[in-house]
């Protein structure tokens, strides 16, 4: 039995952690197949089938998933005869079986434009297809890139569509509109393109007209100097190449703006990943339905007990960006689109190497940054008699039915879905806008066709924009991005504010800004006259961009300056105070080391809260928003309760917020306070210092998995099963196992504020029942659960199914030669994009590795 604090015997009843009455009314917004996350579903060589289909859909609906984004691509061996070419009656029949029977399983379903990426197919001709710029007699022209398209299914092969031509576009969306024109409506959400990939396109038939017409003079007059071929001065060719790449982001927004109205005339919504494009991305993203970014690889959190082998991460330059998140929702925010997706989680580790536990930390840093609409990416079709482990897409976390940790997945998708359901509600409530100087970012001598993607943003980080956007969010202060475009379509809101078409601003800020056009300074000059509130910060606008009429633009530019609408600016070192002076909302979480979103209500305001720092919090947070009621609600595991309010000196509202770290609360804030509201007190707790060690022999069993089951084994304390060197099995295994063990609990010892279960260090994810009832499952870090009623004086059985991932089954096949890697193409890599070969790995710690400990917990006192 283990030793219990002889201090702790002194409480009379066992405490449920229940904190809410039964007649409350549950606080929690409604679950649709949007507030659930999603899935982009890879088609293998489009070789589905009617069983197969139906057998994927409702594994994804019992999981918790949303819906599925259709991606065809390249096939497995030995299944050819099972490909089904794309847009054929078979394929369209196969899509059909998916949206019927994901209607009835409430599931969403989108589809990309076409297969692989990016668009193309066999029916693009070569006019119609990429083109490098090059010199022909003195003139410019384009010649074919010849990319073909990559990862493409069958059918669906060919040349890549040149991606300014909406003309081109329109030959290619031919076959489309032939193939669904009877086919129903709403069996389709959206349509998909994926990230500016159209390698070296440079040149479209209509460049030099637009070109023209955008900006006055002949962009041929300058041929040799833009290919390099006649020297330039640093600063005129900078100006040069900025009027050629403004030309081209304007193609293609018109191309990007093409493809949307045409699926909106088929009752379609369109998801597009602006980056990547040699253009604004503020615009591209904001021409579409749901604008989605993406996370590639993974970020160094310090939150303790979250592991991140170097052997199995992508290199440390090149990591997931808070603010090329920003960029999406910053669109969606200033054009008034509810829904911001993100592709999500690719390359989190090493394929096989990942927990459930990784991709928390990484699905918070998206949800503070305005993401709201999570697509995992991601997920394989492969048919039922395939062996383990099916069928493989080669860059992705395996979010499969045949990953070991898909038991545990719906624990997940639980949380997510709870977060996105108070991420949706309500509007975006950020105080300042912040313009983003795109044509600095143009004006660049070096290079041709330049693309801004989500790897290796320096252009981003490190302009005055990114460092003030930084800097502002480090002092609680909520920010968006606009863009040119965007700030003409904007006027003065009620309270010398500024409305977009989508969000009321309180303050435009004008970071340090070397080139603007005529257009943009003199919206705003009208906007300052009418009494908007705008302050430059470090300097005025130097110049304008480009090169045609020069003189002219000029002239205008600097009486514009001289206007006296425009305030002297304000040192970057003292916005936050000048800031703050007028009015704008200030959170105090980032001095705790905490990062947030928060959001406008009818009754008030929603604030999700997460930790992602090494330290617990436990601190009066002042809020940057009225308060006289706040409920906490806990994503993780469904509780909710009234938090302490108090106020400060200054009349601000203070709430308690006790916080692990790892762990993310959301804060829904009333401006009045409910009467009718009948919710308990939030639970607030100070760990007893002394925990109970279960030190009790275990009992193994092993559930589920392969590629045998192991022999049960006893144990006298915890360690990982992989440690049974007697038995070779155990290395090899890759499923569940359940720990019993029983241990005595003395009658009246009873904490006040009840008791913590604390698993220690778990490999990977584990369900716990204590006397039978199910306490939930622990899969990201801390691994503590909330023990409630379900302990009980005298003895207790504790029952604890951990699963593991499945690397040391991969490394066992490799091992032993077994072949498993099956699929044409790229058939396989490894997260540095060379052969993939475990054969070589340590043997992955299999487990419940401990120490499994229940830790009493003392109700605060008010304060």
């Amino acid at each position: 039995m283990p030793r219990l604090p002889r201090c702790l015997i002194v409480f009379g009843m066992i405490l449920s952690t229940s904190l809410f009455a039964d007649s409350a009314p549950d606080p929690w917004p409604e679950i649709t197949r949007e507030t659930r996350p999603w899935t982009r579903w890879w088609w293998p060589g489009n070789a589905v089938d009617a069983t197969g289909l139906t057998t994927q859909l409702k594994a994804f609906a019992a999981a918790g998933l949303g819906g599925v984004e259709i991606t065809p691509i390249y096939g497995a061996r030995g299944a050819e005869d099972r490909y089904i070419p794309y847009l054929t009656p078979a394929w369209m029949d196969a899509l059909r079986h998916t949206g019927e029977t994901a209607r009835e399983l409430g599931l969403g379903v989108d589809m990309a434009t076409g297969t692989g990426w990016p668009f193309g197919g066999p029916w693009v001709d070569v006019s119609d297809g990429s083109h490098k710029l090059i010199l022909d007699e003195a003139q410019l022209a384009g010649t074919p890139t010849a990319m073909m398209v990559k990862r493409a299914g069958p059918g669906g092969e060919g040349r890549v569509i040149d991606p300014y031509s909406p003309a081109a576009l329109s030959r290619y969306l031919a076959p489309f509109s032939k193939a669904f024109v009877d086919f129903p409506r709403d069996l389709v959400r959206g349509q998909f393109h994926d990230s500016f990939e159209y390698y070296g396109a440079e040149w479209t038939g209509e460049l030099s007209a637009t070109f023209a017409a955008l900006h006055g003079y002949s962009l041929n007059d300058y041929a040799a100097e833009l290919l390099g071929e006649a020297p330039a001065n640093p600063e005129m060719l900078g100006r040069l190449k900025s009027d050629y790449r403004a030309t081209l982001s304007q193609l293609h927004l018109s191309y990007l703006e093409t493809w949307r109205d045409w699926s909106h005339t088929r009752g379609w919504l369109v998801r597009n990943q602006s980056h990547g494009a040699p253009a604004n991305l503020l615009d591209l993203y904001g021409a579409v339905d749901i604008p989605e970014t993406e996370t590639f690889g993974s970020t160094p959190f310090a939150i303790p007990g979250l592991r991140r082998d170097p052997a199995d991460v992508r290199p440390a330059d090149d990591l997931p960006e808070p603010l090329m998140m920003q960029m999406a929702a910053s669109a969606a925010h200033v054009m008034g689109h509810p829904l911001i997706s993100s592709e999500t989680c690719t390359w989190l580790r090493e394929h096989w190497k990942v927990a459930l536990a990784y991709a928390k930390p990484e699905i918070d840093r998206l949800f503070v940054n305005g993401i709201n609409h999570v697509f995992y990416h991601g997920t394989v079709y492969s048919p039922p008699d395939t062996p383990w482990p099916g069928w493989l897409f080669y860059a992705s976390t395996q979010f499969n039915p045949n990953n070991p940790w898909w038991r545990d997945f719906g624990a997940l998708n639980h949380y997510v879905t709870r977060v996105q359901s108070v991420l949706q509600r309500g509007r975006p409530d950020h105080d300042v806008l912040i313009y983003w100087p795109f044509f600095d970012v143009i004006d660049d001598p070096a290079g041709l066709m330049q693309q801004y993607g989500v790897h290796h943003v320096s252009w981003l980080t490190e302009s005055p924009a990114g460092r003030l956007a930084r800097q502002l969010q480090r002092s609680g202060i909520g920010t968006d991005f606009v863009s040119d475009a965007q700030l003409l379509a904007s006027a003065p809101g009620p309270g010398n504010t500024l409305q977009t078409p989508g969000h009321r601003y309180r303050i435009l800020l004008v970071p340090a800004t070397d080139r603007m056009p005529v257009a943009t300074l003199a919206r705003l000059r009208d906007l300052a006259t009418a009494g908007v509130k705008i302050r430059f910060v470090d300097s005025l606008p130097a110049d304008v961009p480009g090169l045609g009429q020069l003189a002219e633009r000029r002239a205008a530019f600097a009486e514009l300056l001289a206007s006296s609408a425009f305030a002297e600016p304000v040192p970057s070192s003292d916005i936050v105070p000048a800031i703050a002076a007028l009015g704008i909302r200030q959170e105090t979480f980032p001095r705790h080391g905490l990062e947030y979103i928060r959001r406008s209500t009818t009754t008030g305001h929603d604030y999700f809260v997460t930790n992602l720092s090494a330290q617990d919090v436990d601190a009066w947070i002042t809020l940057g928003t009225a308060a006289a009621q706040v409920v906490v609600l806990d994503p993780l595991d469904d509780r909710f309760g009234l938090a302490r309010l108090r106020r400060n000196a200054e009349g601000r509202a203070e709430v308690r917020l006790q916080l692990a770290a790892g762990r993310s609360l959301i804060l829904r804030v009333s401006d009045h306070a409910d009467p009718t509201t009948s919710y308990s007190a939030w639970l607030y707790v100070r760990p007893e210092a002394t925990a109970v060690e279960l030190t009790q022999p275990w009992e193994v069993t092993f559930l589920t998995g392969g590629p045998e089951l192991p022999a049960g084994f006893s144990t006298p304390d915890l360690r990982p099963w992989t440690d049974q060197v007697s038995d070779p099995l155990t290395q090899a295994f890759s499923g569940t196992a359940v720990y019993r063990t029983t241990f005595e609990l003395p009658a009246g010892f009873a904490p006040d504020g009840g008791w913590r279960l604390d698993l220690g260090d778990v490999r990977e994810s584990a369900r716990v029942r204590l006397n039978g009832h199910d306490l939930g499952t622990a899969w990201s870090v801390p691994f503590v659960l909330h023990v409630g009623d379900a302990i009980r004086p005298g003895r207790n059985e504790l029952e604890i199914e951990v699963t593991n991932l499945a690397a040391n089954r991969i490394r066992e096949m490799d091992r032993q030669g077994i072949t498993w890697r099956n699929m044409h193409e790229i058939n396989f890599v490894n997260i540095n994009y060379r052969p993939f070969d475990a054969s070589s790995w340590p043997v992955t710690p299999s487990g419940l590795i401990g120490p499994v400990r229940l830790i009493p917990l003392h109700r605060l006192p008010e304060s």
